[in-house]
Order: structure tokens, then sequence, then C-alpha cells
């Protein structure tokens, strides 16, 4: 849903095909910046970011890794430059497959403020309506750390959005 949204405000399109994702290239601040939908399953989404970040003009150093964390409530955001997958399979995939934990990484909270029984399952069902409601502005918010990230740096962003 965020990349979706940073590609309205870059007004570029989500498609082309490369390495089992779909890719579209914006430009912010006269950067250009490329947005990834993986295609594979979650848990193997270090399967595509490896093969993306091993092409040319692609670093592991400027790659941003956008994902959900059960573990944080919801509309919390937190940035950082490295560290564990903290449970999230597909942060495990791509630490796995690129053999280092040293990326950016956004996560985004989607923790209920109720007791959940099927982790699983709640990661891919809707958001209920309460949630619904607010995530529009938690988007937004997310929106403007990716382009913190990639304007000022991570410490930047933060500093700003943690």
């Amino acid at each position: 849903m965020l990349v979706d949204m940073l590609a309205e405000r870059y007004q570029t399109r989500i498609g082309r095909e490369e390495c089992r994702s779909l890719i579209g290239r914006g430009i912010f601040e006269n950067r250009t910046v490329e947005l990834v939908k993986p295609q594979t399953f979650m848990n193997l989404s270090g399967d595509a970011v490896k093969c993306l970040v091993g092409k040319d003009e692609r670093s592991v150093e400027r790659l941003v890794i956008i994902s959900d964390d059960l573990a944080l409530p919801f509309g919390k955001i937190r940035i950082r430059t490295k560290g564990s997958h903290g449970g999230q399979n597909g942060l495990r995939s791509i630490i796995d497959r690129l053999g280092t934990d040293a990326f950016i990484r956004l996560r985004i909270g989607i923790q209920p403020d109720h007791p959940i029984g099927d982790a699983s399952r709640f990661v891919l069902d809707n958001f209920g309506k309460g949630d619904a409601a607010t995530l529009r502005d938690v988007l937004e918010t997310a929106c403007d750390a990716v382009e913190t990230i990639v304007s000022g740096g991570a410490e930047a962003a933060m500093a700003r959005f943690n």
C-alpha cells in the first residue's frame, strides 16, 4: 500500500517485471527512485531483493526495505539502518539472502489494541474499520519518512520519525 502511495506521489506506474518483482521508476528531488513490489511469497522476498541488488547501479547501501511489524503498535513507525529481523519473515528472508542485516528498513506497526489468535491470518486480513480510518494518515507519514531517507539520509529520518 505504501509503495502504491509513493507511486502516486511520483506519478509513476509500477508494472515492469524484473527479478520476480514489479518495478516503477520515479523522480524525487532530482533522484531516480525505484519502487519495487516483490511478487514472491513474503517468506521468499529475499530472493527478489538479492536479484535486484545484484544488478548495475543498485546496492544494499541504497536499499530501503518497507515492512509491516506486528510487534509495533498500529501506526508506529521505526527506521533502522541495521538489526535483526525481529520475527518478521520477509526481513528474515532478505537478511538471509543478502548475508547482511546492514540495510535501511522502515517498519510500520500493525499490532492491534486487542489480542489476536492467529498472527499468520491476521497479517493477511484487511484492516479493521477502526484502523482503516487512520490508515491513510499512517501511510502519508510513512511516505514522508521514505522521502526524508532519500533526501536527507536514514539518520535524519530516524531523528524525525522514530
